[in-house]
């Protein structure tokens, strides 16, 4: 009787040949460690923030130079008062990322900061954060 019910119950609860099963799964997010830690050096993750000194803005604080040469590169009209817009900061960041590859977040986070001596001391600060 036990066998009957656990076969009889298996066939009931079982999917059939016909059946589907959906699984979700969650983008890779390869950058994402490196762009909290990025916004924590940067701005302490303020989307609203602003240099005057170098024209610096958002979570990133991307500079008015990068974003004359993003527009360049990609044919991209933002302007300044864009680079508030959290989604549109990360998308540039991102693109210079990409240009390097997920696996290297040191020469990432060295070459957004910019070049010399600068960059190594961005790096040690980067690193308190991933």
């Amino acid at each position: 009787m036990i066998t009957f019910l656990l076969i009889f119950g298996f066939k009931v609860f079982a999917p059939t040949s016909e059946s589907m099963i959906v699984v979700r799964i969650s983008p890779l997010e390869p950058y994402k460690s490196l762009i909290h830690a990025i916004g924590m050096v940067e701005t302490q993750s303020d989307t609203l923030a602003y240099n005057p000194l170098e024209g610096a803005v958002g979570y990133f604080q991307i500079r008015p130079i990068r974003l004359v040469d993003y527009n360049n590169r990609t044919g991209s009209t933002y302007s300044r008062n864009d680079l508030f817009n959290y989604k549109i900061s990360e998308k540039i960041f991102l693109y210079y990322a990409a240009e390097i590859g997920p696996y290297d977040f040191e020469r990432i986070a060295k070459t957004w900061n910019g070049s010399g001596k600068n960059t190594i001391l961005y790096w040690e600060q980067v690193k308190k954060f991933l």
